[in-house]
């Protein structure tokens, strides 16, 4: 059974999962299908947050459960609740639950020398985040918690994914791209240097992933991310290359020179990139796609959801999350005074 099949992660694992033989019921809100899954996948409706409809989408049981939006201590009881239904359960979590040594997490990236400084790459045995209820990120840490206490009753594998890309999404970071290219801007801005490095992670390859630890249930937690960790501005060179359009960078040295010029959805003053050897040695995990080679679809998706309008209504998370990502006046009122990169294709 697989919760939030309709997501961006869901689509893939409903699919990954049918594929290899097992018996795939889909829940999600509205009740849908993807026209991709195979047909004798099933679907079920029931909201994640209603304990009565969720018990009635589990019925007499499930061998795996896959929880795709599962936060906080109330929906980790939730799933021990129906513990005695359940075989194994692998629940999504993220990578920013991970705190470095001085106490600093994306909670605290906003303050004065607040994000943190990660080991590279970073280990799953790094400590995290105090449990709590009110952000994401220790939402997400006493999920963790209550789960990983829960072991003897619902082994379960929590997965810490990075930066999650793929067709579906409704904050794809490529739109950053993706859309200035649509535009004809053939120049942009990159602090850092352009070699901030977010570990990306592609619905394919965290699909592979559960598909591998349903077969294999225990209590454990796993880094989720893609074989590799482009920097930003191979980020976008990839992109540029999938949309065939040639494109100069001005790279500055330090942080963006103005709050609305050169910060884009990767970026970030310290690498945040993960180790994927515990995934590698426990589940036998071999990434199925590479980040370049996942592009074309992901870049269609955001073509065909811009398609004749605004972004922000196209992406209205988007535009929540990070507020004006295409604020082409301020970049062009800045006057850098720094090196040009090379033209990317």
């Amino acid at each position: 059974m697989v919760i939030g099949a309709t997501g961006q992660i869901g689509r893939a694992t409903v699919g990954a999962l049918a594929r290899d033989g097992w018996q795939v019921t889909a829940v999600s809100r509205g009740g849908d299908r993807d026209e991709t899954w195979p047909k004798d996948v099933r679907t079920a409706r029931a909201d994640r947050d209603d304990d009565a409809a969720l018990a009635a989408a589990v019925g007499d049981g499930c061998d795996v459960l896959v929880d795709m939006v599962a936060y906080g201590r109330e929906h980790a009881r939730q799933l021990t609740g129906l513990a005695d239904r359940v075989g194994s359960a692998v629940v999504i979590s993220t990578l920013s639950v991970y705190e470095d040594d001085k106490g600093r997490g994306f909670d605290t990236q906003t303050e004065p020398d607040g994000f943190p400084v990660y080991p590279v790459p970073i280990p799953e045995s790094l400590r995290t985040v105090r449990p709590g209820d009110d952000t994401y990120s220790n939402r997400k840490a006493a999920l963790e918690r209550e789960l990983l206490a829960s072991a003897d009753r619902l082994p379960t594998t929590l997965l810490r994914a990075g930066a999650v890309h793929g067709p579906y999404c409704r904050t794809p970071r490529e739109l950053y791209v993706v859309k200035r290219n649509l535009d004809g801007r053939r120049r942009r801005i990159l602090s850092f240097g352009g070699t901030s490095r977010f570990h990306p992670a592609s619905v394919h390859n965290i699909a592979e992933l559960i598909r591998l630890a349903a077969a294999r249930p225990g209590s454990r937690v796993l880094n989720a991310c893609d074989p590799e960790a482009p920097t930003v501005a191979e980020i976008c060179a990839a992109i540029d290359a999938v949309m065939g359009v040639e494109t100069e960078s001005v790279l500055v040295d330090g942080p963006p020179p103005a709050p609305t010029v050169g910060d884009t959805p990767w970026t970030v003053p310290a690498p945040v990139v993960c180790d994927m050897s515990a995934a590698e040695r426990e589940l036998g995990y071999r990434p199925v796609v590479r980040f370049a080679e996942s592009l074309p679809e992901t870049v269609a998706s955001i073509e065909a959801q811009l398609d004749g309008r605004d972004w922000r209504e196209a992406y209205p998370k988007m535009f929540e999350a990070y507020g004006d990502l295409f604020d082409y006046a301020a970049e062009d009122a800045w006057s850098p005074g720094v090196r040009p990169a090379p033209t990317s294709r």
